[in-house]
């Protein structure tokens, strides 16, 4: 299903919907009800959403604050990603981030959390939130927050997106730990840490593979069907069959683990014989494309 839905533009647009109401569930349900923070640009949004509350009564009765502040705080970084990255993955983020946003403000949040026991809820809220923004990502679209300014530095300035993202999560879990306790603090820092390391599982688009094709196609088809389809480089050798004793051209291509579908579709459509093998764990340094669409 989910090989399927990442190269049918519509189960995209499903999958994409359906990860950022499960983010916006988990969030709700999970976190919220135990007092603690994610991470990011939606965890500095839930600070303020508790200093206007609990410092100044700004209240909103029923509704999670956050969600309102969240959207509006992700305005300004839309309109950047707008002028600076893909159409086709910023209309996918307006969609996640707005859905995200928009059903976080209206789920109404438990009274008293379904799981007593906070390490139980860190666990299997990272688990869920680690699984829906994973899907987003595999599905080319994202939900906003400080990763777009993030890829923006990345792009323009050749700042690491990783460590950025470390460093605003312990300014963050600072300001808590000035706010709150340690406790929120350290167990809002697990729902992250597990969060993290499932979207790391979920997210194809990290997992760079190596293609062979073995075809006794001698023209230029196949490696013009591939750069059409996915912008992505072609080497090629010959080479021989030692059982057929047949002459063939084998082709070497390093793609993320989500393109193979997409692969194997343009190879076939030139040569439906073809032979292809994969291999996943493969490191690539250097020009290589992560693609977000």
């Amino acid at each position: 299903m989910l090989n399927k839905a990442l190269h049918t533009t519509w189960l995209r647009i499903v999958t994409l919907l359906f990860g950022a109401a499960l983010a916006a569930f988990t969030v709700n349900f999970f976190i919220v009800p135990q007092g603690l923070y994610n991470g990011g640009l939606l965890g500095l949004c839930q600070v303020i959403r508790t200093v206007l509350d609990n410092k100044l009564g700004i209240r909103v009765t029923d509704v999670d604050l956050a969600g309102t502040l969240y959207l509006i705080a992700n305005v300004p970084l839309l309109v950047l990603a707008w002028r600076s990255m893909g159409r086709t993955f910023v209309f996918k983020l307006i969609l996640c981030t707005v859905t995200q946003s928009l059903l976080m403000t209206v789920i109404p949040v438990p009274a008293q959390p379904i799981i007593e026991d906070m390490l139980t809820t860190c666990l299997i809220g990272g688990l869920l939130n680690g699984l829906a923004l994973g899907l987003i990502l595999t599905c080319g679209g994202s939900s906003g927050g400080m990763d777009i300014l993030w890829l923006y530095l990345s792009k323009k300035r050749g700042v690491t997106i990783g460590k950025m993202g470390i460093m605003f999560n312990v300014c963050l879990y600072l300001l808590c730990l000035a706010l709150f306790d340690v406790k929120t603090v350290i167990y809002s820092s697990i729902f992250s840490v597990v969060t993290s390391l499932f979207i790391d599982r979920m997210h194809q688009q990290n997992i760079t593979v190596q293609a062979l094709i073995m075809t006794k196609d001698k023209s230029d088809d196949i490696p013009q069907a591939i750069l059409q389809a996915m912008d992505r480089g072609v080497t090629y050798w010959e080479g021989h069959g030692a059982y057929t004793g047949d002459d063939v051209r084998v082709l070497c291509v390093c793609l993320s683990k989500y393109e193979i579908e997409t692969l194997q579709n343009a190879v076939h459509a030139v040569d439906p014989h073809a032979f292809i093998t994969v291999q996943e764990g493969v490191h690539a340094i250097g020009n290589f494309k992560r693609h977000l669409n």
